[in-house]
């Protein structure tokens, strides 16, 4: 049941990213909480089928530290790739 910790965790860090972070009008308002929610439950259903109980501290902090890493680098990624597109799309229409 713990799971839903590091799942709240995870959404509430990529919430606060989309509104930290710039371009904000390149994403979904709903894609980085999902980002953060499923980078926090993944990392903790691998650490606990790797044998991690919730009483290690490694479980907890990385169930803390990868869904911020996760957000945090993949919308800059993201917002570079949108730009990069729109801007291939405007010159294939002609559009200035």
């Amino acid at each position: 049941m713990e799971i839903v910790l590091a799942l709240i965790y995870g959404a509430a860090v990529g919430a606060l990213a989309h509104f930290t972070l710039p371009r904000r009008d390149t994403r979904g308002v709903a894609l980085a909480p999902m980002v953060g929610a499923v980078a926090g439950g993944g990392i903790w259903t691998l650490l606990t089928w790797a044998g991690l109980s919730t009483a290690n501290l490694w479980l907890w902090l990385a169930a803390v530290v990868v869904p911020a890493l996760a957000v945090y680098v993949l919308l800059p990624v993201l917002a570079w790739v949108r730009d990069a597109h729109d801007d291939r799309e405007r010159e294939r229409l002609r559009i200035s």
